[in-house]
């Protein structure tokens, strides 16, 4: 852009917010989102709409902090956008979500402590992600392969230029940094301890300006709408083979800011009253895996209270190495048993993790007294 160009911008920019424009268009857009959840095909049983309108608050303040709280890329802060109260896109129960924001522009440094988590693993991205499923990862790093001293200390650099050490690429048109920490028992190990700052900064945020504010609202309300929409359509077209585990698109769960080393099953489930849902597989040799419970707005079902999904660590195998889950309104006294927490219907997630092969989960709806005759 010309010098022109961009002071034409900033005024604009500041009339909008001196008008109160910005956040009008805002609040219009929000109140527009409410359609996805009363559209024609999504479900609407008083749980699942109410589970839809708290999902759009749910959005709406993850994108506040990311774009607007901690959207300064001169002082990026790890915070978590995603956790046990904001949730999307099929959320891993397992994981521990961290995102900063960043810019190719400028270097960064990332200064750690491992600790006991299981799986811990860095990516560098572009606008996009668990958006318009456009997002391009830049680069990946693995905790496998940093160098980490004898106190479980290190650091990572990231930049677009290659760095000695341990160091985690990007391009200029890099805009946020995922971390992923993986458990494998949520309840005894401890995160990462993790901290980034800019190379050569000072660490204080840059004073709000209206055009960052009105930037800010416009990409927080463009994430609200993109990503309802998104993944209200995945959750309909998953439908279309109900209580079975295909392997989902590879492209498109990159695009959508998947992990690339994971192999994805993402489907729908809908059990009767009396049905159960039987899930068996031999697992590969791999990394870890598991399995989870959504609702129809792919949001893991509430794991701090009920058991909704299981993984490599939790799984009781049997006797040939192979796993039986079973997804059932009532507990049924077997092993692996996935609460449906007063659901009927929602979508489901099964994970292979850096696998050597990815076999396909099969699926069948049993009556819940068949099941404790055969168990």
């Amino acid at each position: 852009m010309s010098t022109s160009q961009i002071d034409e911008a900033t005024a604009q920019a500041q009339e909008r917010v001196m008008s109160g424009a910005s956040w009008e268009d805002f609040c219009d857009t929000l109140k527009s989102a409410g359609k996805t959840i009363l559209a024609e095909g999504q479900p609407d049983s008083p749980l699942d709409r109410a589970e839809g309108f708290r999902y759009l608050s749910r959005l709406t303040r993850a994108a506040l902090e990311t774009f607007v709280e901690f959207a300064d890329p001169l002082a990026p802060v790890l915070n978590r956008p995603v956790h046990e109260t904001a949730k999307l896109g099929a959320d891993n129960p397992d994981h521990y979500y961290q995102h900063a924001t960043i810019a190719g522009a400028h270097e960064y440094k990332i200064t750690g402590t491992r600790n006991t988590i299981a799986s811990l693993d860095f990516s560098t991205q572009n606008d996009g992600v668990a958006g318009v499923a456009d997002s391009q990862q830049a680069g990946h790093l693995d905790a496998n392969d940093i160098d980490i001293d004898s106190d479980g200390r290190f650091t990572i650099h990231i930049s677009c230029e290659k760095m000695p050490g341990n160091w985690l690429p990007m391009s200029p048109a890099t805009t946020a940094l995922i971390v992923r920490q993986t458990f494998a028992d949520r309840h005894r190990e401890i995160p990462a301890d993790l901290s980034i700052e800019r190379i050569g900064g000072d660490g204080k945020p840059s004073p709000l300006t209206a055009e960052g504010l009105d930037e800010g609202f416009t990409k927080a309300k463009s994430l609200v709408v993109a990503c309802s929409t998104l993944f209200a359509s995945w959750a309909q077209g998953f439908q279309r083979h109900t209580n079975e585990l295909p392997k989902f698109d590879d492209k498109t769960s990159i695009g959508a800011g998947g992990d690339p080393n994971i192999c994805y099953f993402h489907s729908y489930w809908n059990l009767g009253p009396e049905e159960a849902l039987v899930i068996e597989a031999t697992p590969p040799e791999c990394d870890a895996w598991n399995f989870q419970l959504d609702n129809h707005w792919m949001e893991s079902l509430d794991y701090r209270f009920h058991n909704i999904h299981v993984n490599k660590h939790t799984a009781q195998l049997e006797a040939d190495g192979s796993v039986r889950i079973v997804v059932a309104h009532e507990d049924p006294g077997l092993p692996n048993w996935i609460e449906t927490a007063g659901h009927s219907q929602g979508t489901m997630c099964f994970r292979w993790i850096r696998a050597a092969d990815h076999p396909k989960p099969e699926c069948t709806v049993v009556k819940l007294s068949e099941l404790s005759e055969k168990s």
